[in-house]
């Protein structure tokens, strides 16, 4: 099952069975609108706080992931997920909610994959036949945090990128119909000692190129053999970075068939300069639009490669640089002998 040092072999498949995913009112304006389950009309979400709002979109995406597999809240044995927060808290009230067995995870924006590849080393291992896996963001709550309110009105460079007010969720179960998670190759944390943090894009494109890498390698595969290998949020700036290391590092991707999670939630027009990041990002793009794509036909052999830098309010203003990681997970129609 373990392939070389870091790539997990999933041999019994476990299934994404469904998926829950939901965005705010500037969501809602982007590219993909008709692939979120739920969108809000505002940032609020009827709450006193944004990390309340936050709270709220994990708990609707978890609900419209049950309501559309059929599963009730006590058949879900786990829940594995976080977010940016202060110690994960929307998340750990959130599944407070449901009660589910929780395990509460904290890999920035990579969170989702390292959520998926989790879950999958469990249920491939009989560990549980059904749990549930995700991640969420929230712009206003996540400003606040790391650069300054957004009612400030501080000025950015146009390295930054726009965090997305949206969460998304996978349900997994050992048995079912839908895409099947086959493998995972786990990140290790690579620090190039950048320390702007308002160009994240340009500090996690190492990690994931080094994560793409050795997947490739752990796995016996070429590029070719996926059908799109997907970034998690390095948006333009980090998408250029990465696209010059893999040639540096002699890897051949179709440049077609290398895409970001960041570059395809907003459309043209939209101020989100360099493009979307945070943990929802990653979370509700492949949860949402790229699954739905697959389901389509489109494509039947997707790699995920969710980035995430590890830095913290603290570590910034201690003069500390930005340390990075990368999880890969693929996600295949008909699975290993397809």
């Amino acid at each position: 099952m373990l392939s070389g040092t870091r790539t997990w072999l999933f041999q019994n498949e476990p299934v994404i069975v469904s998926t829950g995913t939901v965005g705010g009112p500037f969501e809602a304006r982007g590219k993909i609108p008709k692939d979120f389950d739920l969108l809000h009309g505002d940032i609020w979400l009827r709450q006193d706080s944004f990390e309340k709002a936050q709270k709220v979109m994990l708990e609707e995406a978890c609900q419209k992931a049950m309501e559309k597999a059929g599963v009730q809240q006590e058949q879900v044995q786990f829940f594995l997920g976080g977010d940016l927060i202060n110690q994960i808290t929307p998340t750990s009230f959130a599944i407070k909610t449901f009660g589910y067995p929780y395990f509460g995870l904290f890999g920035a924006c990579s969170t989702s994959m390292e959520g998926l590849a989790l879950g999958a080393f469990i249920v491939n291992y009989g560990g549980s036949t059904c749990l549930m896996t995700g991640a969420s963001s929230h712009n206003a709550a996540t400003e606040k945090q790391f650069r300054y309110p957004t009612e400030y009105g501080g000025q950015k460079p146009p390295t930054a990128q726009w965090t997305i007010t949206g969460a998304g969720v996978a349900l997994l179960k050992d048995k079912g119909e839908g895409p099947r998670v086959t493998s995972a190759t786990i990140g290790r944390v690579i620090d190039m000692g950048l320390t702007d943090p308002f160009n994240m894009g340009g500090a996690m494109a190492p990690a994931a190129v080094d994560t793409i890498e050795i997947h490739l390698k752990e796995r016996g595969v070429d590029p070719s053999y996926y059908d799109l290998i997907v970034t998690g949020d390095l948006g333009h700036i980090g998408h250029e970075v990465a696209l010059g290391l893999l040639k540096k590092h002699e890897i051949r991707i179709d440049e077609k068939k290398f895409q970001d999670c960041g570059l395809m939630i907003y459309r043209e027009g939209q101020p989100v300069l360099a493009g979307a990041s945070g943990a929802g990002c990653s979370a509700s793009v492949v949860y949402g639009h790229l699954l739905n794509r697959m389901k389509a036909g489109e494509f039947k052999r997707l790699l995920v490669v969710a980035t995430g830098a590890l830095h913290s309010p603290l570590t910034f203003q201690q003069n500390e640089t930005i340390p990075c990681i990368a999880h890969a997970v693929s996600i295949e129609l008909g699975g290993l002998e397809a």
